[in-house]
């Protein structure tokens, strides 16, 4: 429960938060990520159920605390279709001074939202958090970064072969005591909005399905001008079970191929401007190495691979879920 003002600890400013949580079909890790969020000092807890089938509409229905508002899909969206519901009913109806996302298998460490109140926002639109997995190693899916086709430093050492390491931030960077800094692209795992920056940004593309929203909407806002920084004091958990493969992560069930892929070229052109048709075979070519990945699935993998590439060329976003589920069998 949020602090009365007079209890709270100097420092710390009497904002209005609301969190907002999308799940589908993973009950498991929603009550870790509930009772994380509960015992924090937010305001509002939006949790946005995208049509499960796991008894989750029950068990959220079951609890009592006055600031849990539920919010159930008859389909599933995906979680880009969840954050622009979500965000919707919280700007319109909550209207908070910040909001944070996360999906159902991330969550604020102990302490993170009472962190956040006692930041110096004055800079900043956006914020997002510094991400570990649960036994404490650093999320690499989640790393943020400074887009190399804006910036000179970035772009020489990313053009030198140092590949990822040349534009995304360091380890250094989140040592707690580091300063913030500035970035181009995080997660919505532990994004925290301003009512500023929702009100220029808009809402994430729901035709996205899953994939890439965060790098486009945060892309989107940097052209807009709105500020984003890293705040590695601020720490969040991702439960992820993505896997590493040799040339990056394996993607289970198969159909995800296609959203991821498709949804990086639609990022691909924003963040590389005039450089992107340039660089599309150097994409194609390193995606296409990845089959090798897939084992027996190395044929499917290709032929979703395929399809995304000509989607994503073309940026079409019409395609149904039901077909790329069919593409998949």
């Amino acid at each position: 429960m949020t602090l009365p003002a007079h209890d709270r600890p100097p420092g710390i400013t009497p904002l209005r938060i609301a969190a907002v949580v999308v799940t589908h079909a993973r009950l498991d890790k929603l009550r870790t990520t509930v009772a994380r969020l509960l015992a924090e000092p937010l305001d509002h807890v939006l949790v946005f159920d995208n049509a499960s089938q796991d008894g989750t509409a029950a068990w959220l229905a079951s609890l009592d605390d006055p600031r849990l508002i539920l919010r159930e899909s008859p389909r599933n969206t995906g979680g880009a279709g969840g954050f622009a519901e979500a965000l919707r009913e919280v700007r319109d109806r909550l209207d908070p001074d910040w909001v944070v996302v996360m999906d159902d298998d991330g969550r604020p460490a102990p302490g993170a939202i009472a962190a956040f109140r006692a930041t110096d926002r004055r800079n900043w639109d956006a914020i997002g958090a510094a991400v570990f997995h649960p036994d404490g190693r650093l999320c690499e899916m989640n790393r943020p970064y400074r887009n190399p086709f804006w910036h000179r430093a970035e772009f020489l050492r990313t053009l030198a072969g140092q590949g990822r390491r040349g534009f995304h931030l360091d380890d250094a960077a989140y040592a707690p005591s580091a300063p913030p800094v500035a970035v181009d692209m995080t997660s919505f795992v532990g994004l925290f909005l301003s009512r500023a920056a929702l009100a220029r940004a808009g809402l994430p593309d729901p035709r996205l399905f899953i994939y890439g929203d965060d790098q486009l909407y945060t892309l989107s806002m940097r052209r807009k001008g709105l500020r984003i920084g890293f705040h590695p004091a601020i720490r969040f958990e991702h439960d992820t079970e993505a896997q590493q493969g040799g040339r990056g992560v394996v993607l289970r069930p198969l159909w995800k191929v296609y959203y991821m892929h498709r949804n990086a070229l639609i990022a691909y052109r924003v963040a590389a401007g005039a450089l992107f048709w340039p660089l599309v075979p150097l994409l194609i070519a390193k995606w296409r190495r990845k089959a090798g990945d897939y084992g027996a699935d190395a044929g499917r993998f290709r032929r979703l691979l395929g399809v995304a590439l000509r989607d994503g060329l073309r940026g079409r976003l019409d395609r149904s879920h039901a077909e790329v589920l069919a593409l998949a069998e």
